[in-house]
Parts: structure tokens; sequence; C-alpha cells
């Protein structure tokens, strides 16, 4: 048999987009450090690679207030996650696997994405977003994944044609990122370059 799809070694990008990009991530668990968090700052590196700014949302930084749509009130992380992600031009989502779907801790911060109804650019909308998953085992990954890209798309976001699945029984990250698993490292950086492309192309084509 030749090689699966997920080792074939694509075509880099150019080192340097025609726009500087913003890419911002979010992930992990309230938890520092964890497994989701870790693939989070992986494509963040990726794109820094790329000459994007890059702004990490994870851990203490994530909105720990249940969304209230009924108030007005935000605390600091909420109204920080809210004003980073109007910066966006890319953003990456990294979820851990809790039963087969997304985290409550993501899923919240999610949430407040409604705060940008009004905004000019409302929601996500024409945003490409990025997704990775961790879980422990191939059967809760795919449900994630699903459910994740589903958000993404109520939420008006361009999911990217490639999502990440990280079975954490079989792939860990060391201290500077890098996934043990070469397969899992190069979806990443695809993932990542997919998303900056089609932001690149989007930015491009607004001065036309």
């Amino acid at each position: 048999m030749g090689q699966i799809d997920s080792v074939i070694e694509r075509p880099m990008m150019p080192a340097m987009l025609l726009n500087r990009l913003t890419v911002v991530g979010v992930g992990g668990t309230k938890r520092a450090q964890s497994s989701s968090e870790k693939a989070v700052r992986r494509a963040l590196c990726f794109a820094e690679a790329l000459g994007a700014t890059t702004h990490l949302i994870a851990g203490e930084a994530l909105p720990d207030e249940i969304y209230d749509p009924g108030s007005r009130e935000r605390n600091r992380q909420a109204r920080n996650f809210v004003e980073k992600l109007r910066e966006a031009d890319v953003l990456i989502v990294s979820t851990p696997s809790y039963h087969g779907s997304v985290s409550g801790c993501i899923k919240n911060a999610l949430d407040y994405v409604e705060d940008m109804r009004a905004d000019e650019r409302p929601y996500l909308d024409g945003v490409p977003v990025g997704v990775i998953c961790c879980a422990m085992g191939w059967q809760a990954g795919g449900a994630t994944l699903t459910a994740m890209r589903s958000i993404v798309h109520s939420l008006r976001g361009w999911p990217t044609p490639l999502g990440v699945i990280v079975n954490t029984q079989l792939a860990s990250f060391n201290p500077d990122f890098e996934c043990s698993d070469p397969a899992v490292d190069s979806q990443i950086r695809t993932m990542v370059h997919q998303a900056m492309r089609f932001a690149d192309v989007s930015a491009t084509a607004k001065h036309w």
C-alpha cells in the first residue's frame, strides 16, 4: 500500500504572504499546558513562521462565566475574548473531546461570539477557521470534529477543508509544542496553511 494521505508531504507556501494576517488561537482547558492547548500553540507556531501576528486565548484567559444572552455585563476574560476575535483574520480552535463532544469550556467561550452579531462583520462571517480535536481515541475525536465544524458553520465561519484529530493515546507534544507523530504535525501545518491562504486571498480581493 502507498502512503496514507495524512503523511504525504505537500508543497510549502511562500515564506511570506501578501498581507499581514492576525491569527487567533483558542483552546485548551482551565488546566495549563493541556494537550489541546499545546496543539493550538503548535498551530500558532506555523502561523508565525508565515509572518502572522498571533494571539493565544487558553487556560485562565478563557471566559469562565457562563454566557448570559440577557446580560450586557462581561468580565475581563469575556471582553478580551471578543476583542481578539474581532481582530482575527484567521481563527484556530482546539478543543478536548469530553464524552464525545466539544468541552463545555470551549463551547461557552464560542457562545460569546453572539456579542458580535451587530458588528460590521457579524459573528465570524467569512473568517477561515481551523479545528483541532484532542481525544483519547478516534471515535470521540471524529464526533467532536463534526460538532465543531457545525458550530463554525452556525457562526458563519469557513471551516478549513482539513480538520485535525489528535489521538492522545498515540501522540503527545514536547515542550516546544512539536508533535511526536509527524503525520499529526503535518496535518496541523497543512490546516494552518489552508486557513491563511484563504484569508490572504480574501484580504487581497478587498483592495481590488
